[in-house]
């Protein structure tokens, strides 16, 4: 069970500063809790990269390829008379092509945001309800007393005006 280092701050400019000094102090991902979306936060933590786009385009590729086997596995399996022509024809088969595409592309995106946004919470969040209302918590995971110890100073020099201890969380 590791221990978190939380520090709740008035102002978001100084929650932004206490999440940088604790990144520059070598502490990897802290956390920003905020009742309002921060500018500049990005350019502190560093901008995370979405799995969502990559859900979409395999869900598509997914549907396409199914789309079009489904058509062609049909028209071989159960062979009619075409009258010459060939018995895979490209061009009918590119509706169900692209119908499978976009529903395949549309439920995986689906699914994408869903594991994206972290909704089946596998693990418990810090939480702090002051910061549903008024506040901005700057949290780090530690791993023993030294690093706590070293991160909670770092949360009181930036001006932190409540500093917690919060157990087995994240």
């Amino acid at each position: 069970m590791s221990t978190n280092a939380l520090g709740l701050f008035d102002a978001p400019s100084t929650a932004i500063e206490a999440a940088g000094a604790l990144k520059g102090a070598g502490f990897d991902s802290p956390t920003v809790i905020s009742p309002i979306p921060l500018h500049g936060i990005d350019e502190v933590l560093g901008k995370k990269k979405s799995v969502i786009k990559r859900f979409t385009f395999f869900g598509a590729l997914f549907g396409g390829i199914a789309g079009f086997s489904l058509a062609a596995g049909t028209a071989v399996m159960y062979v009619h008379a075409t009258g010459g022509r060939p018995v895979i024809a490209i061009p009918p088969f590119l509706i169900i092509t692209y119908e499978l595409t976009i529903l395949c592309g549309i439920l995986a995106t689906v699914c994408g945001f869903i594991l994206g946004s972290r909704l089946p919470a596998f693990k418990d969040r810090v939480y702090v309800p002051e910061v549903a209302v008024d506040k901005f918590a700057v949290t780090v995971s530690c791993e023993d007393t030294e690093r706590l110890k070293r991160a909670q100073e770092i949360l009181q020099s930036s001006g932190a005006e409540e500093i917690r201890e919060v157990e087995g969380a994240q």
